[in-house]
């Protein structure tokens, strides 16, 4: 009897020991934009988690900003594929960047082991603004065409897609002005240098006090955000944001790449990682080796009809 009791904890033991494969040494967690945005805050929580799943090591973030990522993804190749090097990586970025042609990275250089989560597009207004509604932000844009100035996360990203379908949609024109992250963009909005914001669910949860959410990407309205109407409620089927993942350089083994995903499904599979992605505005998705291939290929087919929108690649 206490044989197979130990031989069924034996077996438990060596799943959990499956499901939360721990790295030999320290990992190396990339990023590819400035501290204090999306990418930033979910990295710092990740490595959090992870030390507590696997205490003999530590995840040292790193920065390596510039573009609007393609500083870091344009040299991701080029670095040791040991499977401890692991960088963030972002669609819609990924695919509009190289559209444009002004990138030193093309969609299929960047590896993807693991998207996580993506956070749902928001449209923001200072809390001062004198805006109080979605109604009143398009009825104000097309009174004065141009005007607004609506800041987002760098060029050819997210936020840029976001802000030209906003216009498209609802017809309106305003100005997109690029800040190298959510966190710098977060000092303009907060500061009153711009009119608003086309940004994230996260963002507008993480300062509820300092700006108002006018109108949320989501298919029903955020717990935190009661009073913020979707954009589907709004008339318009949009449901999209920014899809957060990582990947690895294209010499990483395939083994270690398996690894590295099954890692990351545990962080996502987590409580507290649940917790936080709730309060914090982030949708958790699991998407790793087995789901890649088809994912992808649609994301990019939907990427590249909005790139083909936003006039990328026709200068």
């Amino acid at each position: 009897m206490i044989r197979t009791a130990l031989a069924v904890f034996a077996t438990l033991a060596a799943g959990a020991a499956l499901a939360q494969p721990c790295p030999d040494k320290n990992l190396n967690y990339w990023q590819a934009f400035p501290p204090g945005g999306e990418s930033d805050i979910s990295a710092r929580h990740q490595q959090v988690v992870l030390k507590k799943k696997c205490a003999a090591i530590d995840t040292i973030v790193q920065y390596k900003p510039g573009g609007g990522g393609a500083v870091l993804w344009s040299s991701m190749n080029a670095m040791p594929g040991d499977g401890l090097n692991v960088m963030g990586i972002n669609l819609p970025h990924q695919v509009l960047q190289p559209m444009e042609g002004t990138v030193q990275y093309k969609t299929e250089d960047i590896t993807p082991v693991y998207w996580y989560h993506y956070t749902p597009d928001a449209l923001v207004v200072p809390m001062q603004s004198p805006i109080k509604s979605f109604q009143e932000f398009v009825q104000l844009a097309k009174a004065t065409p141009g005007k607004f100035n609506i800041g987002g996360s760098a060029l050819n990203s997210a936020n840029h897609a976001a802000h030209t379908r906003l216009g498209a949609e609802f017809g309106i024109t305003s100005t997109y002005v690029p800040y190298k992250g959510t966190g710098d963009l977060a000092n303009a909005v907060l500061g009153g240098q711009l009119d608003g914001a086309m940004s994230y669910t996260a963002f507008a949860i993480n300062n509820k006090t300092r700006v108002r959410a006018l109108a949320v990407a989501m298919e029903q309205r955020h717990p935190l955000l009661p009073d913020v109407p979707t954009f589907k409620e709004l008339g318009v089927s949009w449901v999209d944001g920014a899809y957060r993942g990582i990947g690895v350089p294209k010499s990483t083994p395939v083994e270690a790449r398996r690894k590295l995903a099954e890692l990351f499904a545990a962080l996502n599979a987590d409580p507290e990682m649940k917790e936080f992605a709730f309060k914090s505005g982030f949708e958790l998705i699991d998407v790793g080796p087995d789901k890649m291939e088809a994912f992808m290929k649609e994301r990019v087919t939907v990427y590249t009809a909005m790139g083909q929108r936003m006039g990328l690649g026709k200068k």
